[in-house]
């Protein structure tokens, strides 16, 4: 069986009944103690209650569908295995993300840290996911998710820098605060120490078990009366110029979009972080069905409460491409009804020499026979460079740019973002879900970078994933790419 090796945001179908995901890492003196988890998700992305955690201390499901097997070490290595029983999940459950925890430390000191993905009958690995991180202390490696009845895997790759809390608390898992001691004459029975891990979750015993678990472990039950708290954003969404013009339906969606931006700022330790957003929407032919079901529109609709968040202006600069770029309208947040219907449109092929601009465009729309069919990502990246060297801004730039694959000129993309890396620019790469995304999904690992100034993943539908889901994937790696470009010198 050939094992495939992993990118952030790829996926594999999930052929095997029963499967082992193993988080694997070097040990060595500085090294924190890594713990793996599963949590076990609804189709609304979120657990329903505390029994749907599946840890060290909770180590097997009520389904028995979800089982912690515990750590093994060897030749300096150590391995935290999770093993799901895809038969046996209830119809309930749509995903379970596969998490860890760092104890004594960041997930940036973690050497070799990997994710495998094995057949629990054969024990062949499937996948092998290699990952890096920086100050995280919480980190999602995977996911195992249903899509039109059949199990696939995602490789996530994505930190958390408010700790295993922060994860769990996003997910719906009850996360209390200490409770002061009361007042007393007389000193209170002495009780175990909690894990400063999980003030929440009960205390692991001294030494946790080295060999799976018993048939049926006794589960611990969270305080009844314990209300879920919510995450506010640390500083209240921005009022934009132009929102109040915007219909009520989509006012109110930009407003909770903007208070989950934050919140996602907020995990990723990017609080108070501004920037210039600039959009980018790919008009090829392949392209087509997204455009007239909606999904592109309704991506430019959620990426307005990015630009809202972050840009001081609210406004975000956009391009269209196929075989060649072109400039759209800026997108001004109290226009977007009418932007949305004038500029979300795909690109077309002239058969015929044309004479003159096409009938029917209003001023500024693009005559879409200009953009084409093909697939030529290093062109709009090129333009978009020149726009940011041409207009230079006191925030640095964050590319957001959408694209369904078909990638093949890849080595000049390759260099005009290696190009790029001394500019003040984030390029964040979203696949929606077609294929071959070439030199894209493997930048993250292409050596010779001083920073690493790409991210990318891929969904099968972006329509499905709950708006805080995406925001989080989406600036998880921009605010590590601030920081690395600050130390260097760039911005």
């Amino acid at each position: 069986m050939t094992v495939q090796s992993m990118s952030k945001g790829s996926n594999l179908p999930v052929d095997a009944p029963v499967v082992r995901v193993e988080l694997a890492c070097s040990g060595g003196p500085g090294v924190p103690d890594v713990d793996a988890s599963a949590l076990l998700l609804t189709e609304a992305g979120r657990v329903r209650d505390d029994g749907d955690f599946v840890f060290y201390n909770q180590p097997r499901h009520a389904s028995n569908a979800v089982t912690h097997l515990g750590k093994r070490s060897a030749g300096g290595n150590a391995t935290d295995t999770v093993e799901v029983d895809l038969r046996s999940l209830e119809p309930a459950v749509d995903r379970i993300v596969l998490c860890a925890s760092a104890d004594g430390g960041t997930f940036g000191q973690v050497p070799g840290l990997s994710l495998r993905l094995l057949d629990a009958g054969s024990g062949s690995e499937v996948a092998r996911f290699d990952m890096e991180a920086g100050p995280e202390t919480a980190f999602i490696g995977g996911e195992l998710y249903r899509r039109q009845g059949k199990w696939k895997f995602r490789a996530v790759g994505q930190g958390y820098a408010s700790g295993l809390a922060g994860l769990a608390t996003d997910f719906g898992i009850t996360v209390d605060d200490a409770p002061a001691a009361p007042p007393a004459p007389a000193p209170a029975p002495s009780a175990p120490p909690v894990d400063p891990r999980s003030a929440a979750w009960p205390a692991p015993t001294p030494t946790r078990p080295a060999t799976p678990p018993p048939p049926a472990p006794p589960r611990p039950v969270p305080p009844a009366a314990t209300p879920h708290p919510t995450v506010p954003p640390t500083t209240p969404p921005r009022l934009t110029k132009g929102e109040e013009h915007l219909p009520v339906d989509m006012r109110k969606r930009l407003s909770l979009r903007k208070e989950q931006v934050a919140v996602s700022l907020r995990k990723h330790g990017a609080t108070g972080v501004t920037a210039r957003v600039v959009l980018v929407l790919d008009a090829s032919g392949s392209m087509s069905f997204l455009y007239s079901k909606g999904t592109v529109a309704d991506v430019v609709e959620r990426m307005a409460a990015v630009a809202a968040q972050l840009d001081d202006d609210g406004e975000m600069q956009a391009w269209t491409f196929a075989s060649n770029p072109a400039r759209l309208p800026d997108l001004r947040l109290g226009e977007l009804p009418e932007w949305l219907r004038l500029h979300v449109r795909v690109g077309e092929m002239s058969l015929f020499r044309r004479r003159g601009r096409k009938k029917g465009l209003v001023e500024g729309q693009v005559d879409m026979r200009d953009v084409g069919i093909q697939n030529e990502e290093q062109k709009v990246i090129a333009e978009v460079r020149r726009f940011v060297r041409d207009n230079p801004a006191a925030a640095p730039t964050l590319v957001l740019f959408f694209s369904d694959g078909g990638v093949y000129r890849n080595a000049e993309i390759e260099r005009e973002l290696r190009e790029a890396v001394e500019e003040p620019v984030f390029w964040q790469f979203v696949g929606l879900g077609r294929a071959n995304y070439g030199v894209l999904e493997r930048f993250d690992a292409l050596p010779g970078r001083r920073v690493d100034n790409v991210g990318f993943f891929a969904v099968d539908d972006i329509s499905t994933v709950p708006d805080q889901e995406l925001y989080d994937r989406l600036l998880s790696e921009f605010p590590l790419w601030i920081t690395a470009a600050r130390q260097a010198g760039i911005i």
